[in-house]
């Protein structure tokens, strides 16, 4: 299988050529990324959403992290981002319809599976207000394991170490290998080749969330686009 190949600029942010994402990762080197983060509002409550992140990812396995983000390849520019929101989660958002948080220049290092790894991101950060339940949500089965949400303030809170945990409310994918493709399935969405995974009408799975538990993108981010979220306008 093709690595994706991504643009990677110098401390400048200056453009200086493409490399695969396996060797932007093993050497540090700058590259672009979209993080899109959704609410959605129940009564006077924001509620913001957040993913958990699949055990087999190349970068902070099973953590916490933004509802969608993702890299941008080679060549392609912010304004075809989006696509993170369908392939993800199964959104079909316009570039249009989110609202600009900020831009956010981070630098994480770890390693997974013994393998090391440094990953310099510059990041536009967008918000988007969707009034639809967890539910309607369709996971791409190779990303996302689970999608939470949790009201903004305690999320805020948690950041602000105003608390310690909260509890999330969550739902997990659950498929059968038996199941065909274009089947259905309780909530009637449908599989699709693309890799996604429908929600099934298994009840709520309740989850204890620490700050820690969080990809660390840094407690100053989680704070700032929190507290952006709030002036996204509804739809």
């Amino acid at each position: 299988m093709t690595q994706e190949r991504f643009d990677i600029y110098d401390d400048q942010q200056q453009w200086i050529g493409t490399a695969p994402r396996s060797e932007v990762h093993a050497h540090g080197y700058w590259h672009r990324s979209f993080h899109c983060w959704i609410v959605r509002d129940e009564g006077d409550t924001r509620m913001v959403l957040f993913q958990r992140r699949r055990d087999i990812k190349d970068t902070f396995p099973g953590y916490y992290d933004i509802t969608a983000a993702g890299h941008l390849t080679a060549g392609e520019q912010l304004q075809d981002a989006s696509r993170e929101l369908e392939e993800e989660l199964g959104v079909r958002a316009s570039f249009d319809a989110l609202t600009y948080l900020l831009t956010a220049e981070q630098q994480l290092q770890g390693h997974v599976r013994g393998v090391p790894f440094i990953d310099r991101e510059i990041s536009s950060v967008y918000g988007l207000c969707l009034n639809q339940p967890l539910e309607s949500y369709i996971l791409q089965a190779s990303e996302v394991d689970s999608l939470f949400e949790t009201p903004l303030d305690e999320l805020l809170a948690l950041f602000r170490q105003e608390t310690d945990v909260l509890q999330a409310s969550g739902r997990r994918a659950q498929v059968s290998a038996l199941k065909p493709e274009h089947s259905v399935v309780s909530n009637e969405v449908h599989f699709n080749h693309s890799g996604h995974t429908p929600f099934t009408n298994t009840s709520r799975i309740i989850s204890d969330v620490r700050a820690t538990d969080f990809v660390p993108h840094g407690t100053e981010y989680y704070m700032d686009v929190l507290e952006a979220l709030k002036r996204v306008q509804g739809t």
